[in-house]
């Protein structure tokens, strides 16, 4: 069993509901999110929402950001739990915005406004580094991957400073041999940071789960809005943090729990 604390709460969302035109889509959606700390290292918090296409993950993932507000319940971050504001959580959404008339260094500039000069470029060139895109600094995002486009979106977050990260879909359309890159940038991410934190709205539940600390499966079974149906403390099941989590039989279970949870 790896040695673990849950220390002070830094993301809560209370009896959150939503509602479009009377019609529910999301129903009292509580959950909790603490400091994870580990004996010597850096130990950030790893999140996974998984769900059917259409359950409404993605509106959920309105909400945390602050861009919508629910009809009823609250989202508090922080250490001081203070109702989360518009901007102040980082998002990488599926198609990794970027700016096409910018170079990649531009793009990533943008992120550091209190910045400039050679301190600027030499604090991108060494987490460009660490992203595996030093090669693309002086392209353009028409001339990248959507793996590539996807980690300079990442790291725009990264240095812009921000502790929660979002990320819609983040597997999306990516074979198996970049799933398992894209799973260790975010494990990467992560630890960069005592308090960062990464929430994975997904509905692949494998690669999400398998880097996720927590698990919450989110559901509609009556039609009245979809809810948090499950919780999974992969922490408390001894399963996190493990990199052959996937062969490991619990994880098989729980895999197949949600599946049929969901």
């Amino acid at each position: 069993m790896i040695e673990y604390k849950k220390e002070e709460l830094i993301l809560s969302v209370n009896n959150v509901s939503l509602a479009y035109d009377d019609k529910p889509i999301l129903k009292d959606i509580n959950m909790q999110v603490h400091n994870v700390t580990r004996p010597g290292m850096t130990q950030g918090q790893i999140v996974a929402i998984c769900g059917r296409s259409g359950c409404g993950k993605t509106s959920l993932f309105k909400l945390l950001s602050g861009y919508n507000k629910p009809n009823a319940g609250d989202i508090k971050v922080g250490v001081d739990q203070h109702d989360v504001k518009t901007g102040e959580m980082g998002v990488v959404p599926q198609d990794y915005p970027l700016f096409n008339h910018r170079t990649i260094m531009s793009n990533l500039s943008l992120a550091l406004t209190s910045m400039k000069g050679k301190e600027k470029i030499d604090l991108i060139k060494q987490y460009a580094e660490h992203f595996e895109i030093t090669d693309q600094l002086d392209k353009y995002p028409c001339d990248l991957s959507g793996g590539q486009k996807q980690r300079v979106s990442i790291l725009q977050q990264v240095l812009a400073g921000n502790k929660f990260i979002l990320l819609d879909e983040p597997f999306s359309g990516l074979d198996t041999i970049m799933k398992d890159k894209v799973v260790d940038l975010l494990l990467k991410v992560s630890n960069l940071d005592e308090m960062n934190t990464l929430v994975v709205v997904s509905h692949d539940i494998e690669s999400s789960c398998a880097i996720a600390d927590t698990v919450l499966v989110l559901a509609n079974k009556n039609n009245e809005g979809s809810t948090v149906v499950k919780t999974y403390d992969l922490l408390d099941e001894g399963l996190a943090y493990h990199k052959g989590i996937k062969e490991l039989p619990r994880f098989r279970e729980i895999l197949s729990e949600i599946k049929g949870l969901i």
